[in-house]
């Protein structure tokens, strides 16, 4: 087959829908023989059959029901084109709900988001909270995604995706008086360091931890913090070392009184949008992806 007649597929679509030929038809404003003569065409074309008679109803075969998640995908995508142009074109907003995991880093969360705020058309509400009630939204579409620092687990039972949009290394600081002690030997000289931690629920946390063991080295935790702001306040006036994701060393640097101690390239900090959408149609959720891919995490 060499391309596809979307008309073909359509008709196909819509009786996969609405459950009969006869209700197709009707929906379509067409004959009964135009409907089932095109299908027969479209699987002649594509060499599978589509449907199979059980009784008085058609079911979808295998290959139908790839076929019909395809072609969901290509006319929902149409329709919200259509809407989205639409809006556009009388002054409207396109709307854009967006969950934001508690801990996650509000600078990378910004940074990500940043493109699509900018654009007038665009209306985003974003909401904070614990990955499980974000979750719960998602799944009932009250949100158009959720940006996490880790990807959907198998402790959610819907049908979502976790799009990776980018990675990064950590940066371990200190207060500027005592970074330099601890530069000297590292990392061996973290033994017993003082250390502030990320609580135990944070990909940070467990990335620290898996590293603290791979290098054989044991600090002293001080405190543990689940914001990671209030973490690097305390941080910066000398109540111990912290870590933060390499990608916002200098937005540390510039907001905090604390020095680079050392990088650690070896644990992966990854970010990711997660989405009720394999392919993603939402158009702002498309701009997010594909520019945080781009431009945040290049």
């Amino acid at each position: 087959m060499n391309w596809l007649n979307y008309h073909h597929l359509l008709y196909f679509w819509t009786v996969a829908k609405t459950g009969s030929i006869t209700a197709a038809a009707k929906e379509l404003r067409l004959s009964h023989p135009t409907i089932s003569a095109q299908i027969s065409t479209l699987e002649k074309n594509i060499g599978h059959k589509l449907f199979r008679q059980v009784g008085r109803r058609l079911e979808l075969t295998q290959m139908g029901q790839v076929t019909y998640r395809y072609a969901n995908d290509i006319f929902c995508l149409g329709e919200e084109l259509r809407q989205t142009l639409a809006g556009k074109l009388t002054g409207g907003h396109v709307a854009l709900k967006v969950g934001i995991a508690d801990v996650m880093p509000k600078p990378i969360a910004y940074r990500i988001l940043a493109p699509a705020l900018t654009l007038p058309e665009i209306h985003a509400v974003c909401y904070e909270g614990k990955p499980a009630m974000l979750m719960a939204q998602l799944a009932v579409h009250e949100l158009d995604l959720v940006l996490s620092d880790f990807p959907l687990g198998p402790q959610f039972a819907f049908n979502a995706f976790s799009h990776l949009l980018g990675e990064s290394g950590l940066s371990i600081f200190a207060a500027s008086a005592v970074a330099r002690k601890y530069r000297k030997g590292f990392p061996g000289s973290l033994e017993g360091a003082p250390f502030l931690l990320s609580t135990a629920n944070t990909s940070i946390r467990r990335s620290m931890d898996h590293w603290f063991a791979s290098v054989g080295v044991r600090p002293q935790v001080r405190a543990e913090f689940e914001d990671s702001e209030l973490l690097k306040e305390y941080g910066q006036d000398g109540g111990g070392l912290f870590a933060t994701s390499t990608m916002l060393e200098k937005h540390t640097l510039l907001h905090y009184r604390v020095k680079v101690i050392a990088r650690v390239e070896s644990e992966r900090m990854r970010y990711y949008a997660i989405s009720t959408e394999r392919r993603i149609r939402n158009a702002a959720v498309t701009l997010i992806v594909n520019q945080a891919r781009r431009d945040v995490f290049e």
